[in-house]
């Protein structure tokens, strides 16, 4: 199994909100992971059950520094869906 699946938890507005509202964590992922081994992956890792997984590619942004152009690296995010009442927590005594 590939633990080098998950990057790390994508925390923004939207991401707290969909955990909170509809049980979803939101992951930055291996641009070459597919569903099946991010569902493998979170289920053994955090023990919890997975009910769907949705991805979407995003392309990196182009940027500038004075006359120098250069991009941001292309990334891939997952959408976990979980059991309800399973939860993930990311911080401790947060």
């Amino acid at each position: 199994m590939n633990i080098k699946v998950l990057k790390a938890p994508h925390l923004t507005e939207k991401s707290v909100i969909q955990k909170e509202t509809f049980n979803q964590v939101t992951f930055l992922v291996d641009r070459d992971a597919n569903k099946i081994e991010i569902k493998r992956v979170v289920q053994d890792l955090f023990k919890v059950t997975v009910l769907r997984v949705n991805t979407v590619n995003t392309r990196g942004k182009k940027k500038r520094m004075g006359r120098f152009a250069g991009r941001r690296p292309d990334w891939k995010k997952a959408m976990v869906t979980l059991k309800e009442g399973d939860r993930i927590e990311y911080f401790e005594g947060a």
